[in-house]
């Protein structure tokens, strides 16, 4: 009941408030509304935005047919986004909630059995000259595709590497710095320590803590509306941009099997532990309409087989191995834009049991106000070593306001 009120609160609060401001209301795309104190000392922009995602799912059969068919209606994202500054412009603030069923999912005893409404939490301060530190929950400076917006992707969805690498969000605080080089060479330093379990953990940190680092070169530059972080040249770069980066994570005395992410390993004392470290190699190319992206990932662990305190086996292990992502496309004129992608994933077979994967995937995007309101479309084909090969097709609109 509560959350049902809390609901019909948001709806009813933005309504009234878009209804009173329609006079200068943003353009599209901009927010529902941005607000300013009167003496200047806050502002704040309320967006939302929307995804809704249809996938139909076939297996291989024996004779090379197709089979098996599944289909899937879903409101992928739901989401309210509520940035600005608070007292200074030097004091800048994130809070992102997410609504639809796959946003809040996951609750567990971990989490106070509750929704995680809460993606991002973080206040972000500017104290001195290029140095900004971050506190809260928000995304760790992992691979690029996962940093990358959902909202603002190439393609319908991430890459498997993503859903099998990824570090996603935690809480904790990232200090981030810039310097130039030269004239036109720019380098970012980001760095992490978190709690190393994931988002809107309630029961604390049950084993050690994560700590992240990442290292940005960009020879040529900045990217055009922070394009280094947005799937396509929408922007249609007039020099070549290139941004080329590397992460390296350590989460010690992880309780998970994917460092701060899958499934906590139990054992008969409670939780097993080891320290997984998670490489990401990454880079994102623009030029007139062309994109290019690449990512590699390697993750291990000083003792990946989780085991009881007597030595056996729990049946846990964690997901050490190796992956490549790459991803290309074109923008045409008319802002339709062709993409394909090629992702392999190569799990420690005798750790994991997992066979080596292989999807290629061809894109299709209409952006009718750039990643605000698009239509995209995807053919994936998985090849999976010793397994079934699958074929997938999904068609997803996205509604930003």
């Amino acid at each position: 009941m509560k959350i049902k009120r809390l609901a019909l609160w948001l709806i009813l609060s933005v309504s009234f408030i878009t209804y009173s401001q329609e006079s200068n209301a943003p353009a599209f795309g901009k927010g529902l509304f941005n607000l300013v104190g009167k003496d200047s000392t806050w502002s704040m922009k309320i967006a939302t935005r929307m995804q809704f995602l249809s996938i139909a799912n076939w297996d291989e059969g024996a004779n090379g047919g197709l089979v098996d068919p599944q289909q899937n209606f879903l409101v992928r994202r739901a989401r309210l986004k509520f940035d600005g500054f608070a007292y200074s412009p030097k004091l800048k603030y994130k809070l992102e909630l997410g609504l639809s069923n796959r946003d809040i999912s996951g609750a567990s005893a971990f989490t106070g059995n509750a929704p995680r409404f809460i993606l991002d939490a973080v206040v972000m301060w500017n104290f001195y000259e290029n140095f900004e530190l971050w506190v809260g929950q928000t995304k760790l400076p992992g691979n690029i595709e996962r940093v990358i917006s959902s909202g603002n992707l190439q393609q319908v969805d991430r890459s498997l590497l993503n859903s099998r690498f990824n570090i996603d969000r935690d809480v904790g605080i990232q200090l981030r710095h810039h310097f130039n080089l030269s004239d036109n060479f720019l380098v970012r330093e980001k760095l992490a320590v978190s709690q190393g379990e994931g988002r809107n953990i309630t029961t604390g940190n049950l084993g050690g803590h994560q700590y992240t680092g990442r290292l940005e070169f960009l020879p040529f530059g900045k990217f055009k509306s922070k394009g280094d972080y947005n799937g396509s040249d929408l922007k249609r770069e007039e020099k070549p941009k290139l941004m080329v980066a590397a992460t390296y994570d350590m989460n010690l005395n992880a309780v998970k099997n994917r460092s701060n992410q899958g499934s906590y390993m139990v054992n008969d004392t409670g939780f097993y532990e080891t320290d997984i470290n998670t490489f990401f190699l990454d880079a994102m190319f623009k030029y007139n309409g062309f994109s290019l992206m690449g990512e590699y990932a390697h993750r291990t662990a000083d003792d990946p087989i989780a085991r009881n305190s007597d030595g056996t086996e729990t049946g846990d292990e964690v997901q050490i191995g190796d992956g490549l992502n790459l991803q290309a496309g074109y923008l045409f004129s008319k802002n339709w834009e062709v993409s394909g992608r090629f992702t392999n994933i190569k799990l420690d077979e005798n750790i994991t049991g997992k066979n080596p994967e292989t999807q290629y995937t061809l894109g299709l995007s209409k952006y009718i106000v750039g990643h605000k309101l698009k239509v995209q479309t995807d053919l994936s084909y998985l090849s999976a070593d010793g397994g079934t090969d699958e074929l997938m097709f999904r068609m997803q609109l996205d509604v930003h306001f």
